[in-house]
């Protein structure tokens, strides 16, 4: 089974630290520049894992997105962000996105938190 990971962010400096990190991986990543295009992605086929910026520009956010998920297994959403913020943590795992992920990303860290993400949802996708 291969990790698939959609990035929803128009920071090009997010793509280009992801696609460095996932280069040593198996695994699928993709993008979308707006909240838009990430349902239009997600209504297509099942992704695992997304990583979203907070904000998605046109007034929307990462809960736009969550809320945009398609019925059936919902991907595990991780909201980025540049510092530590307990109210956006606390915010993100209540509405039911999965965790917050540090920027500028750490290598190890990403992998650690999307391979969680990851079996996290194959094991509901397979129960």
């Amino acid at each position: 089974n291969k990790v698939t990971v959609l990035l929803v962010s128009n920071t090009p400096e997010d793509s280009v630290r992801l696609r460095s990190i996932f280069q040593h991986t198996n695994w699928e990543l993709l993008f979308a520049r707006d909240a838009k295009e990430a349902g239009a992605m997600l209504k297509q086929r099942p992704i695992p894992v997304v990583l979203t910026a907070p904000q998605l520009g046109n007034g929307a956010t990462w809960k736009d997105l969550l809320n945009s998920v398609p019925a059936g297994v919902q991907p595990r959403v991780i909201v980025t962000a540049p510092d530590l913020n307990d109210r956006l943590w606390a915010e993100v795992l209540n509405l039911g996105g999965y965790d917050v992920l540090m920027k500028p990303f750490d290598h190890s860290e990403v992998i650690r938190i999307v391979s969680l993400a990851w079996l996290n949802w194959r094991d509901e996708a397979t129960a």
